[in-house]
């Protein structure tokens, strides 16, 4: 099976020296990664900047900003059997970006952001994918009705959301709890490590 991944945090510039980005360390992408190419898969990982090695086996694709993420999942996302959306892409991208390095003047500055297109959400209809889809949702309340909002507004098969309030998983964490919210269900997948749940996510798709 093909299986295209999305992995990390993505970066969006505001000028030579400076950008917007988050906290994820893509460790949770890498794992899936790795428990698919072990489990037979052919794999794309396509993920923004991570100090992680990437796993053996797995053909890798780095991007840095939403928008790069977006096209190289545009162009091959159609070609795949199943998907993993796990990186933390930024909903928001400076509106503009000096060239130069911006000098400190004045008390404050004030950024201008703009929306970025939705790659979970174009999954289905812009990018035409018909496999399994699963994203992710980290959250800091009410995980299980915003992931099965987010399961039904993206057209997910299943989405996984997990506490990123919490300093014991998600985030620059070795380990992971999550509530898997299927469009029948919802399963609570307890503290595990990640790669734990990658491989429980992955052989999912012999099911």
């Amino acid at each position: 099976m093909k299986i295209l991944i999305t992995a990390g945090p993505t970066r969006e510039a505001i000028d030579p020296v400076r950008f917007l980005t988050n906290r994820s360390s893509g460790k949770m992408g890498y794992a899936i990664a790795d428990a698919a190419v072990h489990a037979g898969h052919q794999v794309l990982l396509v993920s923004g900047p991570t100090s992680l090695d990437v796993p053996a086996g797995v053909d890798f694709i780095p991007v840095e900003s939403a928008a790069e993420m977006y096209e190289v999942v545009a162009r091959y996302l159609p070609k795949m059997s199943a998907a993993f959306f796990t990186a933390a892409v930024a909903d928001f991208t400076p509106a503009g970006f000096s060239s130069q390095k911006i000098k400190k003047s004045g008390e404050k500055m004030i950024l201008e952001l703009i929306k970025t297109r939705d790659i979970l959400g174009s999954a289905r209809q812009m990018m035409g994918f018909g496999g399994f889809l699963v994203g992710f949702a980290a959250e800091t309340e009410n995980l299980e009705a915003n992931a099965r909002m987010k399961l039904e507004a993206k057209g997910c098969d299943l989405i996984v959301a997990n506490d990123v309030s919490r300093s014991d998983i998600g985030f620059d964490s070795e380990e992971n709890e999550a509530f898997l919210v299927f469009k029948d269900r919802t399963e609570l997948f307890k503290k595990a490590p990640k790669h734990d749940l990658a491989m429980h996510l992955v052989s999912m798709l012999g099911e």
